[in-house]
């Protein structure tokens, strides 16, 4: 498939990087310590920025700047689990600096530790759950990462795996949503991959190869 584009915007985990059983395992004892009911493994939770779900799940509002504390530092002690999903390195690595950022839902600390951990660069235009008022499934993270970069949001493709991060880039209008590995497939994207293996992009052609296509 060949599409024409002047930039793309990477959701993190579940796209670049695998932080999966690092999250379990801060989310686990957070939930132990803080709200033993809430359903914290649930898929539809993904893509969502950690202080929405704390908020979603305390029992009392006063606990909040705690609860959001500890889990931040949970989810920051296992970052060094992450490592990167199978494309991401060869991908992220061939492309110039202004073409593509990451627009993840965790905090700015988390998102740069992950990214680093899993040996990704990490772009100057990098968005994070501390640059905007609403996370995902709202758009602000992606119109802030195509504003970032300096495009129409219409010129952009969004690579997502969470249901929430496929809305959030379907409402801020951009141009193309890449839903990547069989998680996705039960997106709203407009296609799906298995993952970034042979995809590549010259800063006006994305070229992803129609064999790593599941839809």
């Amino acid at each position: 498939m060949k599409y024409f584009a002047s930039g793309l915007l990477f959701d993190n985990d579940g796209v670049l990087v695998d932080s999966h059983s690092a999250s379990l395992a801060a989310w686990s004892l957070w939930a132990s310590e803080f709200a033993p009911t809430a359903n914290w493994n649930d898929p539809a939770n993904a893509g969502q920025r950690a202080e929405d779900l704390v908020r979603r799940w305390i029992a009392s509002p006063e606990l909040f700047e705690q609860a959001n504390d500890r889990i931040n530092q949970l989810e920051q002690d296992t970052a060094h689990q992450t490592v990167a999903l199978a494309g991401a390195v060869e991908l992220l690595k061939s492309l110039a600096d202004g073409q593509w950022t990451v627009c993840t839902s965790a905090n700015t600390n988390l998102g740069r530790a992950r990214l680093e951990a899993a040996g990704l660069p990490v772009p100057s235009q990098l968005v994070t759950a501390n640059h905007v008022q609403r996370g995902k499934p709202h758009p602000d993270p992606y119109l802030l990462g195509a504003e970032r970069l300096g495009f129409d949001p219409a010129d952009c493709v969004v690579f997502e795996d969470a249901a929430a991060g496929a809305q959030a880039a379907i409402e801020a209008g951009v141009g193309l949503v890449v839903g990547v590995s069989e998680f996705a497939l039960a997106t709203d994207a407009d296609i799906v991959v298995r993952d970034l293996t042979g995809i590549t992009f010259d800063g006006e052609v994305l070229l992803i190869p129609d064999k790593n296509r599941l839809r």
